[in-house]
């Protein structure tokens, strides 16, 4: 075993010991695939007011431009598909991802130890951690990183684990053994594209963003159109339906992070508890939360646009 060998062989250990559910491993390098189509999607306005989208066009392509001397990209899966369901069926739903503790805050935390264990086996070792949270194509390394393919709902699909899951990345100057990609696995399905409330699976492996639920209830800052009014499926953040109906999401099992127990008073939120929350029970409820990303403001907003 060489030392590229050996070295992706030890993350890979310390990864599964720090709760991933699993790691894969690629060469830095420019996305040639990707490029066409990030342009393409920029161009037809599918990014809606994600406006942060067009920015660092170059960076999201190529990370050795967003960390100098990087060799490899090692893309991380955490899991976080929940045990608890809402109690009221008639409530306003929230994503999954958003029931507990802000996945940006755990998942870094995870990321640092990562890092530690590394530079404490390996040696000196540079680079950065990334949770969603810079221009990194997430999806498109964790798929060439052999962790899954992208679903026609653009969604990262693993055969082993379905779809409920972060995607994270370190991206170091340590050259190391890289993965394959894995097959396409959705075959003739049509599910998300045919559930989707608002139509914005526009065509297999295309999405629209500015017609996706999780735009209009997160990164939209204005008023919510009213042509799609009554078509959000009772979703006040976020959206799972492209993910609920997918088969491959039969194999999730409930995630062992404790910091992603949502708490028992928000899964018990009647309808009537929705409508009627207040600027203190969001506060208390939301403190550390994903949600806090649209704001009280935001999310009276959404419950509004529900009724």
């Amino acid at each position: 075993m060489n030392a590229s060998e050996l070295h992706s062989k030890q993350i890979k250990e310390h990864a599964k010991r720090l709760g991933f559910l699993s790691c894969g491993i690629s060469k830095a390098g420019f996305l040639e695939d990707e490029a066409p189509r990030l342009e393409q999607w920029l161009a037809q306005g599918h990014h809606g007011s994600m406006t942060y989208m067009e920015r660092n066009f170059d960076k999201r392509l190529d990370p050795t431009k967003l960390v100098p001397g990087a060799k490899s990209v090692v893309s991380l899966l955490y899991n976080y598909y929940p045990s608890a369901k809402q109690s009221d069926k008639e409530a306003p739903k929230l994503s999954k991802y958003a029931y507990g503790k802000d996945y940006h805050f755990v998942v870094k935390e995870k990321l640092k130890e990562l890092m530690h264990s590394i530079e404490e086996e390996i040696g000196e070792v540079s680079g950065r951690a990334f949770v969603d949270s810079a221009p990194v194509l997430d999806k498109a390394w964790a798929a060439k990183g052999g962790l899954g393919w992208l679903g026609k709902h653009t969604n990262l699909i693993s055969k082993k684990t379905g779809s409920f899951f972060f995607i994270a990345e370190l991206i170091i100057d340590l050259p190391l053994e890289a993965d394959t990609p894995v097959t396409d696995h959705c075959g003739s399905c049509t599910a998300c594209i045919d559930a989707c409330p608002t139509d914005a699976i526009i065509a297999p492996y295309q999405v629209d963003g500015s017609k996706c639920i999780s735009h209009f209830t997160i990164e939209l800052k204005d008023a919510i159109p009213q042509e799609v009014k009554g078509k959000f499926d009772n979703w006040a953040f976020g959206c799972d339906v492209c993910q609920d109906v997918c088969p491959w999401n039969r194999f999730s099992t409930p995630h062992q992070e404790p910091e992603f127990e949502p708490s028992p008073e928000l899964m018990n939120l009647t309808k009537n508890d929705w409508h009627e929350i207040t600027e203190v029970v969001f506060n208390r409820l939301f403190e550390k939360s994903a949600v806090q990303r649209t704001q009280f403001s935001g999310l009276q907003r959404n419950l509004q646009f529900l009724k």
